[in-house]
């Protein structure tokens, strides 16, 4: 039975997407039940197998296992599609569409959390990496940051104006800011030259 299982597997392939390859999978190797004991975890190995060699890797954020163990009466109630356990005696016959049902939701279910989760973790490593960058950053670089919010470039008379100081002081700032990295000229052999920002920090506006 199980190398049918096999062959039916390889058949299947063009005519049936892999989740719900994996969902008969499931249903069919746990109605075999082939070992004497450990058919539903090896049924669940097999599954995150399938759907890992189909494309739908789930890595290390989150299994069909757990959301199994979080619904263990679900699960073995979908499994349920006939009031015989033997797979001779009608379940080999059995209408497995509620099964179907259940699996793919849980599928669903599994991925929109793992999505939510890889969408928290960019978010978190962004704001860890906006605190690295501001650091160095001191009250008067942080101010003039927040002119770049509205354009991509400015002068060393708008550094001037909002921070009040003269043309000569802010020139000074402006090289004394180029030097420690998070600015630079656009064209340095211009006279009225304009600044922009550099590396990494043109991802925080």
């Amino acid at each position: 039975m199980m190398s049918e299982l096999h062959k039916w597997i390889r058949a299947s392939e063009a005519e049936y997407s892999i989740p719900v390859i994996a969902g008969i999978v499931h249903y069919q190797f746990v109605t075999i039940h082939p070992f004497f004991d450990g058919n539903g975890r090896t049924a669940r190995t097999l599954t995150t197998w399938l759907l890992y060699m189909g494309g739908y890797d789930l890595g290390k954020f989150y299994a069909l296992e757990e959301f199994y163990a979080e619904d263990l009466e679900g699960y073995y109630k979908a499994l349920v599609t006939h009031p015989h356990h033997n797979y001779y005696f009608g379940r080999n016959e059995a209408d497995i569409t509620p099964w179907l049902e259940y699996f793919l939701k849980g599928m669903s279910i599994v991925f929109e959390q793992v999505a939510n989760e890889v969408a928290q973790y960019s978010k978190d490593k962004k704001d860890d990496k906006v605190v690295d960058l501001m650091r160095p950053l001191d009250h008067r670089a942080r101010r003039v940051l927040g002119l770049f919010v509205n354009q991509n470039m400015i002068k060393s008379s708008e550094v001037a104006n909002i921070l009040s100081l003269s043309a000569r002081q802010a020139r000074q700032l402006l090289t004394q800011w180029v030097t420690q990295g998070w600015i630079e000229a656009v064209d340095p052999s211009k006279k009225g030259r304009k600044y922009k920002l550099a590396g990494e920090y043109k991802d925080l506006v």
